[in-house]
């Protein structure tokens, strides 16, 4: 027979399997996926999308104790259907609080705003009609 602390115990047990695995600490890294959004962390930086957008972050990015970071990089806001190669100096912000992260992209030469888009750590992104790509672009590292 189950007793009543056997039965929350399996509970607890069966909710913390459930939510997934939780992001390392230190450096931000892995896949975070969300609707039409995107940032996978590669060998020479990190890669976002958010809809048809792309951009890169040479070299890691760590959060600070409460989760907050930003990092500077280049984004690219014509990328698809037809990259016509216009970057742009771009600051990248959120926080990361568990296995979500808030992120913003914000073109410094403009001041283009995009997101705030939610990502989840270990989740694929689930981009609409635009495709995306697993790897940084080497053309998007030149230093801003």
């Amino acid at each position: 027979m189950i007793t009543r602390a056997k039965s929350l115990l399996i509970v607890a047990i069966v909710a913390a399997c459930a939510t997934g695995p939780e992001p390392p600490t230190g450096d931000i890294s892995g896949t975070w996926g969300g609707d039409n959004s995107g940032l996978i962390v590669g060998d020479s930086g990190i890669h976002v999308h958010i809809g048809c957008t792309l951009g890169d972050v040479k070299g890691r990015i760590r959060p600070d104790d409460a989760g907050y970071f930003e990092a500077v990089g280049l984004y690219n806001v014509d990328a698809y259907p037809v990259d016509r190669g216009i970057l742009h100096p771009a600051r990248f912000a959120g926080r990361i609080t568990g296995r979500t992260m808030l992120l913003t992209v914000t073109l410094t030469d403009t001041t283009r705003q995009l997101g705030p888009v939610r990502l989840t750590y270990g989740k694929e992104p689930q981009m609409q009609a635009c495709p995306i790509c697993r790897v940084t672009h080497s053309h998007l590292q030149r230093k801003p």
